[in-house]
């Protein structure tokens, strides 16, 4: 057997690990660490990030998390739509019309039923 053969794919490998690991490598030894409170603090996660994992955390960001992700995946359905829109024609005008109209009374619903309210 000739281990010549594995020669590309071997070094398809070592230059991939190269390029995930180098810029990483690189940041870390050329990058500034000055952690201060700001950046310690928590950022868009609801709860502080050094305390004990079994603590007491309020369950509504989770549930506008969920409503984001949910509104955001279905605001994404609209874009094949609208590069669609000419070869749908009239019927599939319709059609995404009622979709906006769900996802707008669902949005309604939501906000009446105060799941986006943070106090």
């Amino acid at each position: 057997m000739n281990l010549d053969q594995y020669l590309p794919a071997l070094l398809f490998i070592l230059v991939g690990v190269a390029i995930g690991i180098a810029p990483q490598a690189i940041g870390y030894i050329l990058g500034p660490n000055k952690p201060d409170d700001a950046k310690n603090s928590p950022y868009e996660c609801g709860f502080e990030a050094f305390e004990d994992a079994r603590m007491k955390f309020d369950v509504r960001y989770y549930l506008v998390a969920i409503l984001f992700i949910l509104f955001d995946l279905e605001t994404a359905f609209l874009f094949p739509w609208a590069v669609a829109l000419k070869e749908l024609g009239l019927f599939g005008f319709l059609i995404g019309l009622e979709f906006v109209a769900v996802l707008t009374i669902g949005f309604v619903y939501m906000w009446k039923k105060g799941a986006l309210d943070w106090e």
